[in-house]
C-alpha cells in the first residue's frame, strides 16, 4: 500500500511525535522521497521552494527518526510519527505549530506545565525584580532542592489531613519548584514526556509484559 501519486504528484505529510503525539510539522512527499523513507527510515521530504529533495537533519542534524508511516482513507495524506533528535522547527523551536490563534480554557489546562515551564525560562532570561523564580535561579541548585524538600515533606503531612485542597495547594507547590530545577539543569517537559512514555509503552491494544525500565 503507498500513496496515489498518480493523483497527486507531490503528498502532504503530517509529522507526529511518536512518544508524546505532538504534531512537529507539515511538509510535502513525492514518490522519490517516499520511497526513500522507507529504505532507511528517516524522513525525507520534497522542498517547493528548493525543487529538491530534502533530507530533514541533513544540515541541522536534527533527524527524525521514522518509528510508523500510514495512510489517509484516500491515500493522499501521510501521518509520519517519529522520534524527534533535536528541534522540528527551523526557528529552533521543538514543533512548527507554535503561533498560538486560539486555545480553550480546556486546552490551556492541558498545558499550563509547558506555560509554567515558558514562564520560568522566561525569568531566566529576562529577569524581573522581586521575582521569587529569579530569586531561586539566582541561589542555584543548592537552594532550589532544599525548597523541594521542603515542599515534599509538606506534601506528605497535607496527605495525611483530611483538607484536599490543601494537598492539591502543596502538590502545585512542589511541582512549580521541580520545573525551576528543570530549568536550571536544562532538562525540559519534553523530555520528562518523552521519558514517561517509554516507560509506559502500549502497542495496538495489547499490555506489554512489564520490563526493566517500564512501570
Amino acid at each position: 500500500m503507498k500513496p496515489d501519486f498518480e493523483k497527486m504528484e507531490l503528498i502532504p505529510a503530517i509529522v507526529q511525535d511518536f512518544y508524546t503525539k505532538e504534531v512537529l510539522m507539515l511538509a510535502y512527499v513525492n514518490e522519490e522521497s517516499y520511497e526513500y523513507m522507507l529504505e532507511n527510515k528517516e524522513t525525507c521530504f520534497y522542498s517547493r521552494s528548493r525543487k529538491e529533495l530534502w533530507h530533514k537533519g541533513e544540515t541541522s542534524g536534527h533527524y527524525q527518526k521514522i518509528k510508523s508511516i500510514s495512510l489517509d482513507c484516500d491515500k493522499d495524506t501521510l501521518l509520519i510519527q517519529v522520534e524527534q533528535i533535536g528541534a522540528a522547527c527551523h526557528t529552533g523551536s521543538y514543533s512548527c505549530f507554535f503561533n498560538e490563534v486560539q486555545t480553550s480554557e480546556e486546552e490551556y489546562n492541558n498545558l499550563i506545565i509547558e506555560e509554567v515551564y515558558k514562564m520560568i525560562k522566561d525569568r531566566k532570561e529576562n529577569p524581573r525584580e522581586g521575582s521569587y523564580t529569579n530569586y531561586l535561579l539566582e541561589k542555584g541548585v543548592d537552594k532550589i532542592c532544599k525548597k523541594i524538600g521542603e515542599e515534599a515533606s509538606e506534601t506528605i503531612i497535607a496527605a495525611k489531613n483530611t483538607d484536599k485542597e490543601e494537598l492539591i495547594g502543596e502538590i502545585s507547590d512542589l511541582a512549580y519548584h521541580v520545573l525551576v530545577l528543570m530549568l536550571d539543569k536544562n532538562i525540559t517537559v519534553e523530555d520528562i514526556k518523552m521519558k514517561l512514555s517509554e516507560r509506559h509503552k502500549i502497542e495496538g491494544n495489547k499490555k506489554k509484559e512489564n520490563k526493566k525500565g517500564e512501570y
